[in-house]
């Protein structure tokens, strides 16, 4: 028991958001096979390339009052790349809702992202199976496309058409991923 008291006590999930420490709780089975899903995805097409993929679990420096551990991110600039974590905008973050994180990840992270400069961020939604893809311009983030698998838990409209299902990663013309393995071997 006092080894399992010992790791948690130094694991935190704590991030700075806004000036604010707020505590994470430990991901679900299910935000936890999202972001491995994810993470291995972008490390695979980006073995011998510059830029570097990064789990849950490094804090991202954005400024003095915001220091987040995104699930997924993707840094370019390798001169952001500390011993203690990454100083400064990842190139893309992806962040997975679940019921406490919705509100910081759709408000207060979204805007502080786009402030610092994320070029492209994802927010996967495990419920609907959907990912919404932002891209950072001139006048802040605009969302690209919502993308999602064919036959999502969740019924669409039946009148809609199928949501697309192929999301090109912005930072390379042949970066592209699959909803279905993103959602891969979901409970």
């Amino acid at each position: 028991m006092a080894v399992a008291l010992a790791i948690e006590e130094d694991y935190s999930r704590e991030e700075l958001i806004d000036g604010e420490y707020m505590m994470a709780p430990a991901p679900s089975e299910g935000h936890n096979n999202i972001t491995l899903n994810i993470a291995l995805l972008f490390r695979q097409y980006l073995r011998g390339k510059t830029c570097r993929a990064y789990g849950d679990n490094i804090d991202v420096f954005l400024d003095e009052k915001n220091i987040f551990r995104p699930d997924v991110s993707i840094v370019c600039d390798r001169s952001k790349i500390k011993a203690n974590g990454i100083h400064g905008a990842p190139d893309l973050v992806v962040e997975i809702l679940s019921i406490s994180t919705t509100k910081n990840d759709r408000g207060k992270k979204f805007k502080a992202y786009e402030r610092c400069g994320v070029r492209e961020y994802w927010i996967v939604d495990p419920k609907n199976r959907s990912v919404e893809v932002y891209l950072n311009s001139a006048d802040g983030f605009v969302l690209d496309n919502v993308y999602a698998m064919k036959n999502p838990p969740l019924a669409y409209d039946v009148t809609e058409p199928d949501p697309p299902t192929q999301i090109k990663v912005s930072l390379y013309e042949d970066f592209v991923v699959d909803v279905k393995d993103i959602f891969f071997d979901m409970l």
